[in-house]
């Protein structure tokens, strides 16, 4: 920590960075959880049903995420080299992947909800509900595509604070119109889930409208024409890709292996399903500083790269792998001193209560395992360009060693779901041996817009 706080040019970039990605990332997991609260006041059955469709959308929200994560790592070298045409490609090439994959995801979602739902959970009542909110929101699958897409560019090029505020607004409406059309106040009719699923699309397509408006307005570097944004050559789409691919692998690895877990889980019964939702909405939003921390390391990492200066990037970062590990011990504590009061607001049985609360436990014993592994994969791999070992490390663990444990716990060992949940952190133990070894070995820094 001494080192850290002696530093003043890290510890400034890193919290001008990490503060505001933090707040936006814990204003939009403060939207999930309101949206958990309110819509548990409807039932086990209601809060399994969203959250069980948002399983969907979490798939959805990888492939973006990994688009994103993969352009990112270009985006934050070319600013390091301040090469304000490169980036606006990559955003152009970015908004366009983002539009194709967020059409496509919408129309599946159109065409058979219910299919979808039905994959995690076997419940009539949960299907109908589930169908129900997902109908409704994939229509703002697009709109969430873009605004990530332009978030990250902001980010890039050290202008976080902007997202952070529009995501504020976004919350704000979702949390007032949630009020109105699930409860049916204001004179509006009481529409349960599908009215959580209309205040999202709302509140989504305002955040998208704000956020672009801002960055044409404002004549931000990224404001850029049609000529600008879309005139990338094949050499360039390549080269992106050539990164782009394994980031979106690893995320789409990872994401399958979680959905599997959910599908585990959903397959043990409702109130496990349940209680696993519940014990994961609150760790997201204890995680929020983390990937706040995560994605500004990718930034601080990338730049310096992107500069040709690779020792000051490996410098850099060793000190967010030891300010993310500091944060996470913080974090533990918390999350065991707060994890009784925090699911005594959820209105489920006790035995879901009592399920949740000791996933949060399990949680909280392995944070600082997952927040270093966190950190170098999300963050400093990825600032150097390494995304083919990050992809081998996230698959390999994870398929070989979370989801079989995860099945022979919940089918053969018959385990409770905490005690499953347990098994599975076996994964986060062995990886984080690998990410280790990969970090000290200097392999992983990359220059890949000098080459």
């Amino acid at each position: 920590m001494k080192k850290i706080l002696k530093d003043k040019t890290f510890l400034k970039t890193m919290l001008t960075l990490a503060l505001p990605i933090t707040f936006q990332n814990f204003i939009t997991s403060s939207l999930n959880l309101v949206d958990n609260l309110m819509v548990g006041r409807l039932g086990e059955e209601a809060i399994a049903a969203v959250g069980l469709a948002n399983q969907y959308f979490f798939i959805f929200m990888l492939c973006i995420s990994g688009i994103n994560a993969g352009a990112s790592v270009f985006m934050s070298q070319y600013w390091g080299r301040k090469d304000i045409a490169s980036i606006k490609k990559v955003v152009g090439l970015g908004s366009l992947l983002a539009v194709i994959i967020g059409l496509i995801f919408t129309v599946v979602a159109l065409i058979s909800p219910s299919f979808i739902v039905s994959i995690f959970n076997k419940s009539t009542d949960v299907i109908r509900l589930g169908s129900e909110y997902l109908g409704v929101v994939c229509l703002s699958y697009v709109f969430t595509a873009l605004t990530f897409n332009f978030a990250t560019a902001l980010r890039c090029i050290e202008k976080t604070s902007i997202p952070m505020l529009v995501s504020a607004v976004a919350l704000l409406t979702n949390t007032f119109l949630n009020w109105v059309f699930i409860f049916g106040n204001l004179g509006a009719p009481a529409m349960g889930v599908k009215g959580a699923a209309i205040a999202t699309l709302i509140a989504r397509v305002l955040e998208t409208t704000i956020l672009i408006a801002y960055i044409y307005i404002s004549k931000s570097v990224l404001a850029g024409n049609m000529k600008e944004l879309f005139s990338f050559s094949r050499d360039f789409v390549k080269m992106i890709f050539i990164t782009m691919i394994p980031v979106l692998l690893n995320e789409g690895c990872w994401g399958l292996g979680s959905v599997m877990y959910n599908v585990i889980y959903g397959r043990i019964g409702t109130q496990a399903i349940a209680s696993v939702q519940i014990a994961t909405t609150v760790y997201n939003l204890f995680m929020v500083v983390i990937f706040g921390i995560g994605s500004a390391s990718l930034v601080i990492v990338g730049n310096e790269i992107g500069r040709g200066d690779k020792d000051k990037g490996y410098k850099y970062g060793k000190k967010c792998v030891m300010l993310g590990c500091i944060v996470g011990i913080i974090l533990s504590l918390g999350l065991i001193l707060l994890s009784n009061q925090i699911v005594t607001l959820y209105d489920v049985s006790e035995q879901v209560r009592i399920w949740a609360r000791n996933i949060l436990y399990v949680i909280a014993f392995i944070m600082v395992i997952r927040v270093y592994n966190i950190i170098i994969i999300v963050g400093v791999l990825r600032g150097g360009g390494d995304a083919k070992v990050s992809l081998a490390i996230e698959a390999s663990t994870m398929w070989l060693i979370g989801v079989p444990v995860a099945f022979i716990g919940a089918f053969i060992l018959k385990l409770p779901v905490y005690q499953v949940y347990a098994l599975c952190t076996l994964e986060e133990i062995v990886k984080g041996v690998f990410c280790l070894r990969r970090f000290k070995s200097k392999k992983w820094i990359n220059n890949l817009v000098e080459q």
